[in-house]
């Protein structure tokens, strides 16, 4: 693990407990007769439509399928990267990726991605973007807890908050950003590595 990854953890809550690890099958039947919980488990999706098969051999708990930039200013092309095969995921490791950014659009970032196997947990993005080796931006961003897919919700969605791109002479240039998806039992589901460019 680089030190840049050493940096890149979730914020701790204190008091905060990870619950006991549950099979879907142990999901479904736990108190089914309480409405709060079955609401929640019905916002997890656990009863609705059949799971979607998974390949064989791919062990991956989260896909994530797209991720998507799209800018305010409609002259400006959405940047889209597609990584629905496992091998796709070469985009993103840091020498093969990079993307350009005007200085000072405003533009938002949804990423698509999917659930297999098992209920994830406490579902986490979080990003470190660094410019000549100094941080100057990190995000921590809850997502949720998910079921796997069905074919009734073939994938989630997360859209995250507006983002204005820094502008002048201190803000163009390159920056490095590391991000990933992490769960409440730290596992790392991707990491991903790229660089954007601010551009006047």
């Amino acid at each position: 693990m680089s030190h840049s990854d050493d940096e890149l953890v979730p914020e701790g809550v204190a008091g905060y407990v990870v619950g006991e690890k549950k099979t879907i099958d142990e999901y479904q039947k736990l108190d089914a007769e309480d409405e709060s919980l079955a609401k929640w488990k019905a916002s997890l999706g656990l009863s609705a439509g059949n799971t979607l098969p998974v390949a064989p051999g791919d062990k991956r708990k989260v896909v994530i399928t797209e991720i998507a930039i799209f800018f305010n200013n409609e002259a400006e092309k959405p940047i889209i990267v597609n990584l629905e095969n496992e091998s796709a995921t070469s985009l993103l490791d840091g020498s093969k990726f990079n993307f350009k950014i005007k200085e000072r659009s405003v533009y938002v970032m949804r990423v698509r991605f999917k659930i297999q196997h098992e209920i994830v947990t406490g579902m986490r993005y979080l990003q470190q973007a660094k410019k000549a080796g100094i941080t100057v931006d990190k995000l921590d961003e809850p997502c949720g807890s998910f079921a796997p897919n069905t074919t009734d919700k073939p994938y989630y969605e997360k859209v995250f908050e507006e983002v204005e791109a820094p502008g002048g002479i201190m803000g163009r240039g390159s920056l490095a950003v590391t991000a990933k998806f992490i769960d409440d039992d730290k596992n790392v589901h991707m990491t991903a590595k790229f660089t954007i460019q601010i551009t006047k």
